[in-house]
């Protein structure tokens, strides 16, 4: 057991670097609230919003995450990655594309490692019932791995539900391509009429493809622009699609008849993806059904006989002793 002395240090020491993180949160909230009041009282009082659309970098450095990261990074800690490369791919692929999404992944890691293990000595000294040393300093160093790994594993579950998401929509999405390459329309107008067609019920599709569309316009070239497309969406069949339009584009080969042959091969592939999980049901059916169903049977087949055995022994009793007597 730690000596009292050494627990209220611990405790103080937590205590405070849980103060300081609150303090760090809430203090872009304030001063954003601040800045607002003060452009208010430039515009003479008006509460008018603007009704421009604002450009994207403006709209990126005013959210939340953006203002505490930019507040912890003035105060002097850094929160630059050296695998910020990879860290900036692997977030892309879970959804968070913005340019501070590093940072902001690297500060909940280290507000998770620090938070959870405070917060669990905060509560054992609430409670007053501290354990031994050694169960102490595990649970510390379990709650600190916990917080430090959950951003990780967010992260990873959002990637997988994106990429099956883009990949269920994205048969319908090859056919609406077809049809409008076959009507005449070239491959850089069918990506924008088609992602402005699938907003609705292909979103993130329809903003992969906006931003297919942005780039071509900007002047980047077509195969360029596809490869970012491939890269930004992390399923293999978008990769294999945007090889295929490359290549019919390089070899002068026509992309309708090989977006035909390849949309009938991702309905197949599909159709194949429901009835893999249609056959699996049965077998995942079978552990709750063991682990719930068959013990409640056994008693209830086994427990008429038990009483019966029961009851024929006691008589078996009486009769004995009766003879007995």
């Amino acid at each position: 057991m730690f000596s009292d002395d050494l627990v209220n240090w611990i405790v103080l020491g937590l205590v405070f670097v849980a103060v300081v993180l609150v303090v760090m949160a809430l203090a872009p909230l304030v001063l954003g609230r601040t800045d607002i009041k003060a452009r208010l009282a430039a515009q003479g009082g008006s509460a008018v919003a603007d009704s421009g659309p604002g450009s994207i970098r403006n709209d990126q450095s005013t959210t939340v995450w953006a203002r505490l990261v930019q507040e912890v990074e003035r105060r002097g800690m850094s929160l630059t990655d050296s695998t910020s490369d990879r860290l900036s791919e692997k977030l892309a692929l879970a959804g968070f594309d913005q340019s501070y999404a590093p940072r902001a992944f690297t500060l909940a890691r280290a507000v998770g490692t620090l938070g959870l293990s405070s917060l669990l000595v905060l509560v054992f000294a609430a409670t007053g019932n501290w354990p031994s040393a050694g169960k102490l300093y595990m649970m510390v160093i379990g709650a600190a791995l916990f917080g430090l790994y959950l951003p990780g594993i967010i992260v990873s579950s959002r990637a997988e539900n994106r990429a099956k998401e883009i990949l269920n929509g994205f048969p319908d999405t090859l056919d609406l391509v077809l049809v409008c390459l076959e009507a005449g329309l070239g491959i850089d107008a069918a990506f924008n009429r088609v992602g402005s067609e699938i907003t609705t019920s292909h979103p993130l599709l329809a903003r992969l493809f906006a931003q297919v569309s942005l780039e071509l316009r900007a002047g980047r070239s077509r195969e360029v622009a596809l490869r970012m497309l491939a890269r930004k969406s992390g399923v293999p069949e978008i990769t294999a699609f945007t090889t295929l339009i490359i290549q019919s584009d390089r070899l002068g080969a026509s992309v309708a008849t090989a977006l035909r042959i390849y949309a009938s091969e991702m309905r197949e592939q599909r159709r194949m993806r429901a009835e893999e999980k249609a056959h699996r049901i049965p077998v995942l059916l079978s552990v709750p059904l063991v682990c719930f169903m068959l013990p409640t049977m056994v008693a209830v087949l086994m427990l008429p006989a038990a009483i019966g055995m029961k009851q024929q022994m006691a008589k078996a009793d009486e009769q004995k002793a009766a003879k007995a007597q």
